[in-house]
């Protein structure tokens, strides 16, 4: 019998609350086995050779060059297919390398279909140069399940969803879409359902498990975790879509550092632990901000007032560090705001052990077209928080410093 040991532990307010079984045992220890080396390492090595010596022309033994793979490249991706419950991953050299080789399984006069609150840098690539290649993009809210369905085309070929959205916060119901999909396509061939999971990682949230063909994550933020890493990573249980995905990575290159790798593997070794006290602080700082009289609004799916809180409870075991708010005022009053922090970094990315804090309308969102950020509720008064692993104590009180600044109490 498994006992839980989590139960109350971060001021959850539903009973999902374990995370997966033997996550944690499978962090700390998967793709990592001592016995797959000669010398029996506890820590897997870094590989830095790019080639390796083959016993006979064309019989490499298992790697012949470092693009195509790399032992090193190969110990994380075992593990993070393991924490996605996955069969198969492929690293890439960034989060948008990953979503660029996701994108050339397409071709010219495909469809994808895409959630319309999704990371600046996905919108930038999708409508920016995806659409330059005779492949179109319709961009669509999630959370209108009904409204997504009516946006499905006869060439749709790639579903695009993100969940929780980046900054807005949307809960797309992962279970729901793959199912109106089926349906839709059924007898032919079913788009790939790819669901963005960088926001929940696999410690709150398993797409694969819900029903999506590929889960996809920016290890630079949480899994990474440590703020000196630009990875990606895809994950899936298509042996078929696998191998393709592996193909070009030889072919197009966008392939990580060992060096990356083995940081990263380092960082994922401890993912469980900080993702707990990223979703402590988070709660902690949400609560305290509903309270404040110069807060409109809060947005984080771990909160009752969160319109999806009920979908949120269902599909992830918990949430991370990430929630936005609206700030009274407008762009004058958010900026001194980000300025008078001081424990908050003002800065892009997210999921690293430190506090971050941004205005995504001019930094992480600012190349999405005014109309769009309107649409979607990117105002200059909504404010994104990374929420670290720091005391939420300090956190808060770091915040209502700043709060007291701008409103001069």
């Amino acid at each position: 019998a498994v006992v839980s040991t989590q139960s109350g532990h971060y001021g959850r307010d539903f009973d999902n609350s374990s995370p997966f079984v033997n996550f944690g045992t499978d962090a700390a220890h998967h793709g990592s086995d001592p016995d797959k080396w000669d010398f029996k390492p506890i820590v897997p090595p870094i590989s830095l050779s790019t080639t390796f010596k083959q016993p006979a022309p064309g019989q490499p033994p298992v790697y012949d060059y470092s693009r195509a793979g790399n032992p090193t490249r190969t110990a994380f991706e075992e593990c993070i297919a393991k924490l996605e419950g996955g069969k198969y991953c492929v690293a890439t050299s960034s989060g948008l390398a990953a979503t660029m080789l996701l994108v050339n399984t397409l071709k010219a006069g495909d469809h994808i279909l895409c959630c319309d609150d999704v990371y600046g840098g996905t919108n930038r690539y999708f409508n920016r140069v995806v659409s330059n290649f005779g492949i179109e993009i319709t961009m669509c809210d999630p959370t209108d399940l009904e409204k997504f369905k009516s946006n499905l085309r006869d060439n749709t070929t790639m579903i695009w969803i993100e969940t929780p959205t980046n900054p807005t916060m949307k809960i797309c119901d992962i279970a729901g879409v793959v199912e109106i999909v089926k349906k839709r396509y059924e007898g032919k061939q079913v788009p790939k359902v790819i669901a963005d999971n960088t926001f929940s990682t696999p410690y709150f949230q398993r797409p694969l498990e819900l029903g999506a063909d590929c889960s996809i994550n920016s290890v630079t933020k949480y899994i990474n975790g440590h703020t000196d890493v630009v990875m990606g990573v895809i994950s899936t249980n298509n042996k078929e879509f696998y191998d393709k995905l592996t193909f070009l990575i030889m072919a197009v290159g966008p392939c990580p550092s060992p060096f990356d790798c083995y940081l990263a593997l380092r960082g994922v070794r401890t993912l469980h632990l900080r993702m707990r006290q990223h979703e402590t602080n988070s709660l902690a700082v949400g609560r305290w901000l509903e309270k404040h009289p110069r807060v409109s609004k809060v947005i984080h799916p771990g909160l009752p007032s969160h319109p999806q809180h009920e979908l949120a409870k269902r599909q992830m075991k918990g949430f991370s560090g990430m929630l936005s708010f609206i700030i009274d005022g407008g762009k004058e009053e958010a900026t001194l705001f980000l300025q008078s922090l001081k424990i908050f970094a003002l800065a892009e990315s997210l999921g690293g052990y430190e506090s971050l804090a941004e205005l995504p309308s001019v930094m992480t969102h600012a190349s999405v077209p005014p109309e769009q950020r309107k649409l979607i509720g990117i105002s200059d008064s909504l404010i994104r928080l990374s929420v670290g692993i720091e005391e939420p104590e300090d956190l808060i009180a770091d915040l209502e410093r700043a709060f007291n600044i701008v409103y001069k109490k």
